[in-house]
């Protein structure tokens, strides 16, 4: 859980990078008719926890113990962490030269992201705590916050690649890691359910 949660945050705290140098050069910034500035992109994905966080806790309390177990949950979040960045790879390649594209290639990316983090961030937390013993809950809650420091900082590293790479190979490099390992333990799923005694 570490290492995937590592892997999902070095994709998602690009928010502030990668994305945002993306909304500032190669996004035309209006809706409706009316310019914004590239900055605003960041309060979408706050304004989408909002709308979505409650959505999703009604269905996993309507799925009962039909939910998605611990690990799926995970692997949809590492999967929807990579394929945000891969589905903005083609944006990148039609902006190269100057041009911009439109909002919606990025409000696709930022819901995606956001739809991912509701899968993982609350379901890792809440493992964390119901896995370890009693006695080492508070550190192992420090290790699950270590694994969001070291996720960002892989994702400044590959951040740093934006002005010396192509930005199409950018976003895809950064997107097989994710999409890898959310696929290795959505079939090793099982597996790992029996390893965690089956908790949701």
């Amino acid at each position: 859980f570490f290492v995937a949660a590592a892997l999902f945050w070095s994709v998602f705290e690009q928010a502030g990078s990668t994305l945002n140098l993306f909304a500032e050069r190669s996004v035309n910034n209006v809706v409706f008719g009316v310019d914004f500035p590239s900055s605003w992109w960041q309060s979408l994905n706050p304004l989408l926890i909002f709308i979505f966080a409650p959505a999703l806790a009604w269905l996993w309390v309507k799925l009962g113990t039909g939910q998605p177990a611990s690990p799926t949950k995970f692997a949809i979040g590492l999967v929807g962490g990579g394929l945000g960045f891969l589905m903005l790879a083609p944006a990148a390649a039609a902006a190269v030269g100057g041009a911009k594209v439109g909002v919606v290639w990025l409000f696709a990316t930022y819901l995606t992201h956001t739809l991912a983090e509701l899968c993982l961030s609350p379901v890792g937390l809440s493992s964390m705590t119901k896995l370890a013993p009693a006695r080492i809950v508070g550190l192992m809650m420090g290790v699950w916050f270590l694994a969001a420091s070291v996720g960002n900082l892989i994702g400044g590293q590959a951040a740093s690649f934006y002005e010396s790479m192509p930005l199409q190979t950018l976003l895809i490099a950064v997107a097989v890691l994710p999409l890898a390992a959310g696929v290795g333990m959505f079939v090793f799923r099982k597996s790992l359910t029996r390893l965690m005694g089956g908790i949701s």
